[in-house]
């Protein structure tokens, strides 16, 4: 009844290996990608409300 269990995540730890260096690189570039598109889109749409809401606001000073 005094059996102890091994732990599973250390199990886990020991069969933990490095990546290869080209596969860490596609990754990276690959995360970077991902980041500029996600930047690229949120410059493209966040300033829609503001835009709009600037085109269809009349200065009554113009008239």
């Amino acid at each position: 009844m005094a059996e102890q269990k091994q732990n599973p995540f250390k199990e886990l730890e020991l069969s933990l290996l490095d990546v290869p260096p080209h596969m860490k690189k596609r990754v990276m570039n690959d995360v970077a990608t991902a980041k500029l598109v996600m930047d690229m889109a949120s410059l493209f749409t966040s300033n829609y409300r503001h835009a709009l809401s600037g085109m269809f606001k009349t200065d009554p000073k113009i008239f």
